[in-house]
């Protein structure tokens, strides 16, 4: 399945939306050679010096507070979102809970990621999808890599890293970290419940496939063992990570 099929039948709808000023217009997108199977993923660049102020009220948007930079990153995400619910013809934007986390109109999961320049949004239909997390992330520097090791991942994570090259370490410390990212979006709406880097572990990486595997338990369903696979791909010079949780 294409990028294109996967943002379903009614795709033609999200042409409808101008995008704000300073935002690319938003583009289906799908870069894993597995099937979509039901998500769309949209995908969309800009720029925070060119921020207009009415978007948000255009765009029906509630603003948030701070810098022109992070008004922008918010505002690029949610017309991406936006974007991908009107793929399967809802006209809705989600909004945003006490936790600062998007809500979903009813009936739909998704996720959004930002990271210099580039915003993105998965939505997908909960009849197909419980939850889902999507996580874009700038490599980190070989320097960083090595400071935030031991932060990031856990001790038998340390010990396969050893095993790869060198100049290998870096990408995989940044993959990791984007993992566990969108690990923690996926779960924490179905949970409630936040955990950190050493509560997961990274057990593969390979051609595109990962596999993750709790170390802590949020819930009765979601107990210390559980393993999840995970989709991850290079875009835009960066990492995108995705974990999807199917209904069922």
């Amino acid at each position: 399945m294409t990028g294109a099929q996967a943002a379903g039948q009614n795709a033609g709808m999200t042409h409808t939306l101008l995008p704000p000023r300073g935002c690319s217009e938003a583009l289906s997108d799908w870069p894993w050679s597995v099937a979509a199977n039901g998500l769309s993923l949209q995908r969309c660049q800009f720029d925070p010096a060119l921020l207009d102020g009415s978007d948000f009220a255009r765009l029906r948007i509630g603003t948030v507070p701070g810098v022109a930079k992070r008004q922008m990153e918010y505002l690029a995400g949610r017309y991406c979102a936006a974007i991908a619910l009107r793929s399967f013809g809802c006209l809705n934007v989600p909004g945003r809970g006490d936790d600062r986390a998007p809500l979903w109109p009813p009936g739909f999961c998704g996720s959004i990621s930002h990271s210099q320049g580039v915003a993105l949004a998965v939505v997908g239909r909960q009849s197909a999808w419980r939850s889902l997390g999507l996580d874009l992330e700038a490599q980190l520097s070989d320097d960083r890599a090595r400071r935030l090791c031991a932060e990031i991942l856990t001790p038998a994570e340390q010990q396969r890293l050893q095993a790869l090259p060198d100049d290998a370490h870096a990408a995989r410390v940044s993959l990791t970290f984007s993992l566990k990212e969108s690990l923690f979006k996926a779960l924490y709406p179905l949970t409630g419940v936040r955990f950190y880097f050493q509560d997961a572990e990274l057990l593969m990486a390979d051609r595109g496939i990962a596999q993750l595997r709790l170390l802590k338990t949020l819930s009765a369903e979601w107990t210390a063992g559980c393993e999840l696979p995970a989709h991850h791909a290079e875009i835009d010079g960066q990492l995108l990570s995705l974990v999807a949780v199917a209904a069922g």
